[in-house]
């Protein structure tokens, strides 16, 4: 069995690129020879555990669509059902294109299969540039911008015959949970729709409650701080955020050069590999995607290998536990399961020196320029534009040049000592939470692993070494083989859950205190 492509990059090299990223330079450091890879290998055929067409898999639904026994047509009219019903509570959608994606459906249902997501109906982030479909990234400055093309991963998507179903809410130019530029509370977590006050998530909430409510198959999300990990944890998904570069940001409105992530919101490992797999490679466009390895068979890797009627790992894995993590029955529970996989070896992993002064909010705060520097014609001329977001990008305006160079000196010491300490004893580790990597720019996978005693979402984060995609996937696909918390479902809302008391709302200095 070929090794995973984590164990053939070299830190040094990550390390050099990582140091140009931060100082913009335009020609990165190549990693490995750029090139497109082997194809990925076709979604397995997977039997339905649903008669309902919405609580179908993308592998489930792509397996009947294959075999003729369901249309694309079909499919698409049971999320715009459940849309038309459920979505004036959850509000999960800022565009919804029913007759486009209808007519587009039909037209699937015409020809033969354009590839892996053929007829199969997605929930597009509202950064992610959409041609002729407005894009708002929830914020003034968007209000009535319509792009003449396609963001490089909706292209794809699209190329592999998915359908867009609509473009989902979002916080305000990606900086906090889904609300209105003002600050107005809009989408809810599909497991507490009575409850607007329990966090859907960051700014990829619309995308989650899209998906966990079975508005749509999948969607999309950006990270930049916990994007899209933290809704998939909230909301009982699988969300998958690459290495900085695996999937080109172009045409998706920028928040940080260095640290934004975009990846797939999904309901399970398989699921997150297909859109991956769709939605990764090099870019001409943006050169943070080029001079890369060329990505895996991620579909594979997320295939649960079964010997002896035994779920085992692809590779052998140590899993790092770092200090602390197991102070919760659920937590003890969850790496109990882990343990018992064969394959699998939990390892304790000590932190790093001086992790909490590194990944703290001084150090983390050096992105705040990054944002500011895409919006300087609008910072001078209007910041009524930012709404409720507006201190972000005043902070980012105002921090000095000496700050930002010894932030990224501290990042560049941090990477070196998560990739020459931690992954020298493990080869992926556990998250308390998703900024350090979101920092580094490495791979992290989140998903299920249990409910709290009010019946609300409970999930991990498993960070990875460079371009460790596939193993994060592998490991996850196997963890779900042997339990059942991805395939569990919040309850359809009561029409009582739509009539909200007391509107919520975020404050500016909410926004500073949350924000990605």
């Amino acid at each position: 069995m070929t090794e995973p492509q984590d164990n053939r990059v070299h830190r040094r090299d990550f390390l050099a690129r990582s140091a140009a990223l931060g100082v913009g330079l335009a020609a990165l450091p190549a990693i490995a020879e750029a090139s497109p890879g082997a194809p990925p290998s076709a979604p397995p055929d997977v039997e339905a555990r649903s008669t309902d067409h919405t609580e179908l898999t993308i592998a489930e639904a792509a397996t009947l669509i294959r075999r003729g026994r369901l249309r694309p047509e079909q499919l698409v009219a049971a999320y715009l059902d459940r849309i038309a019903t459920f979505d004036g509570t959850y509000q999960a959608f800022n565009v919804v294109r029913a007759d486009e994606a209808l007519a587009e459906a039909r037209a699937a249902g015409r020809r033969p299969s354009r590839g892996a997501l053929h007829g199969i109906p997605l929930a597009i982030k509202d950064n992610y540039f959409t041609a002729g479909t407005t894009t708002t990234a929830n914020s003034f400055l968007f209000a009535d911008f319509v792009p003449p093309f396609d963001a490089t991963p909706v292209a794809r998507l699209k190329a592999a015959g998915a359908i867009v179903l609509g473009k989902t809410q979002m916080g305000p130019l990606a900086t906090t949970r889904a609300t209105t530029p003002d600050g107005r509370v809009t989408t809810v977590n599909a497991w507490a729709t009575s409850r607007p006050e329990v966090d859907p998530g960051g700014s990829s909430t619309g995308t989650a409650t899209a998906v966990a409510g079975r508005l749509a198959s999948c969607g999309t999300g950006t990270q930049t701080g916990g994007s899209i990990t933290a809704p998939s944890n909230a909301q009982n998904l699988t969300g998958l955020k690459p290495t900085m570069g695996r999937v080109s940001l172009h045409g998706i409105v920028p928040l940080s050069y260095t640290r934004d992530h975009p990846g797939p919101l999904a309901r399970d490992a398989m699921d997150a590999a297909i859109m991956m797999s769709t939605m990764a490679g090099p870019d001409p466009a943006d050169p943070r995607t080029l001079g890369l390895p060329r990505v895996p068979d991620l579909v594979e890797a997320a295939t649960p290998v079964v010997r002896r009627r035994r779920v085992e790992l692809r590779w052998p894995t140590r899993i790092g536990v770092t200090p602390g993590y197991a102070s919760t029955p659920a937590r003890a529970a969850f790496l109990s399961a882990l343990d018992a996989l064969p394959g699998a070896s939990v390892v304790e992993v000590p932190l790093p020196a001086e992790w909490e002064l590194l990944t703290g909010n001084v150090f983390n705060n050096v992105r705040l320029p990054e944002r500011s520097e895409a919006f300087l014609p609008q910072l001078a001329t209007d910041l009524r534009g930012f709404g409720v977001s507006v201190l972000g990008w005043l902070q980012g305006a105002l921090l000095g040049a000496n700050e930002f160079v010894i932030g990224q000196r501290a990042k560049n010491l941090l990477l070196d000592r998560v990739l020459s300490e931690v992954f020298s004893r493990c080869d992926v580790v556990l998250q308390t939470g998703p900024v350090p990597f979101d920092i580094l720019g490495l791979p992290e996978i989140a998903f299920p692993i249990g409910f709290s005693a009010d019946g609300l979402p409970l999930g991990a984060i498993f960070g990875g070494k460079p371009f460790g995609e596939e193993r994060l996937l592998s490991v996850v696909s196997a963890y779900q083989a042997v339990t059942d918390w991805h395939l569990r479902r919040p309850a359809d809302p009561s029409p009582a859950a739509a009539r909200r008391g007391v509107e919520h709302r975020l404050t500016a200095e909410d926004v500073v205190e949350t924000m990605q």
